[in-house]
């Protein structure tokens, strides 16, 4: 069976709801998974999603920030909500599919927004990229993300790293700059590696080759420099490593009307 998963930090559901709309209509993926929804789930679109042909959702909002959301054409098995770091902000959900979804072996489907960590990389001076970093040390630590044999996982969203040195626009001049400081990335890779997660884009673009899924606001035109960076990820568990059959970045949404400053990242495999 063929799957199709994207992954989008969308900037606010309500506000940017027409280009998802826009995206949904011509991409069709199988299951979207939002970040920063900025949505209480009494709030949430779900009318219009239905119309769309989704019309199964998983929420974890809140009021004005954060906000993670699965919204799926194919029933959900189960869902659940875990906390990292002792709050309560809304920054991750997951899901199972199995027999409802007509699937053979169950598939677990994770949907993650990291902490961005504000703009000071010291956690001695900014409690936010503190944060930041007990949240990496808690994702690498957390049992439930590490699938092993036949586990059939997948991990996705706007992890708020550009782990590599072409995941950037310039690795020196952001090695100071939160995002891709040494210490965010080390901390990335470990939750990586110690859950035998693979990173689908690295898996299918050469290291040498420039990745980007994210452009910032401040810039009057975004593609002037391409000055980007790749925040948003789909890793998938060893069972489905050989699987992957598609991988896309949907670079043009950054230029659609109103748009958020990240885009839809998708890939597809056979479940």
């Amino acid at each position: 069976m063929r799957f199709s998963v994207t992954t989008w930090n969308i900037n606010s559901v309500r506000l940017r709801i027409d280009i998802v709309a826009k995206f949904l209509k011509s991409a069709r993926p199988d299951v979207l998974c939002l970040q920063e929804t900025k949505c209480i789930d009494d709030a949430f679109p779900l009318k219009r999603f239905k119309r769309l042909g989704y019309e199964h959702v998983a929420l974890n909002g809140q009021k004005g920030y954060h906000g993670v959301a699965i919204i799926s054409r194919l029933p959900f098995d189960s869902t659940d909500v875990r906390t990292f770091c002792d709050k309560i902000d809304s920054r991750h959900i997951s899901v199972s599919f199995g027999e409802k979804a007509q699937l053979s072996k169950p598939l677990v489907l994770h949907n993650f927004y990291v902490p961005a960590g504000g703009d000071i990389p010291d956690p001695a001076l900014n409690p936010k990229f503190e944060h930041k970093l007990q949240f990496l040390d808690e994702m690498k630590a957390c049992e439930p993300l590490h699938p092993r044999g036949d586990d059939r996982h997948i991990l996705v969203g706007d992890l708020n790293v550009a782990p590599h040195e072409n995941d950037v626009w310039s690795h020196k001049q952001l090695l100071k700059v939160v995002s891709h400081t040494p210490v965010e990335t080390e901390k990335l890779l470990a939750a990586q590696a110690h859950g035998e997660w693979f990173d689908i884009a690295r898996e299918r673009i050469p290291m040498s080759e420039k990745v980007y899924t994210w452009w910032s606001y401040r810039a009057a035109d975004w593609t002037v420099g391409d000055r980007g960076r790749r925040l948003d990820h789909i890793w998938v568990s060893r069972a489905l490593k050989d699987q992957v059959s598609d991988f896309k970045i949907t670079r043009d949404a950054r230029s659609w009307e109103r748009p958020s400053d990240h885009v839809p990242v998708t890939a597809v495999m056979e479940v």
